[in-house]
């Protein structure tokens, strides 16, 4: 069973509703507007509670939150030549490798 609670959630003002606006990652589509930044949050949570519970129900797929999902910490990013070029400079300049310039 998912935890709801292991989401991510964040709250931010919505200047068009002034609002706080409560949001999850894992569900885009949902989101909860009050006055209050902690019954913003509150209202999030527990709304994707009641979704993951809804899906559950139903056999649906339920996302897997962010922070339990496993990362081996490499991607690759495809970038101009030129681009790459100068990093490559850069890191040089300062004496460390591309990998390491990569993570300032």
């Amino acid at each position: 069973m998912i935890n709801y609670d292991h989401y991510t959630y964040k709250v931010t003002w919505s200047k068009e509703d002034e609002e706080f606006v409560g949001l999850c990652v894992e569900f885009p589509s949902l989101s909860f507007l009050n006055k209050n930044r902690n019954t913003a949050l509150e209202g999030i949570t527990d709304l994707v509670k009641d979704v993951v519970a809804d899906m559950g129900a139903n056999d649906e797929t339920i996302p897997e939150p962010i922070s339990e999902k496993n990362y081996s910490g490499k991607f690759v990013v495809r970038i101009p030549p030129e681009h790459h070029r100068r990093l490559v400079i850069e890191a040089a300049e300062q004496k460390i490798s591309l990998q390491q310039f990569s993570c300032i």
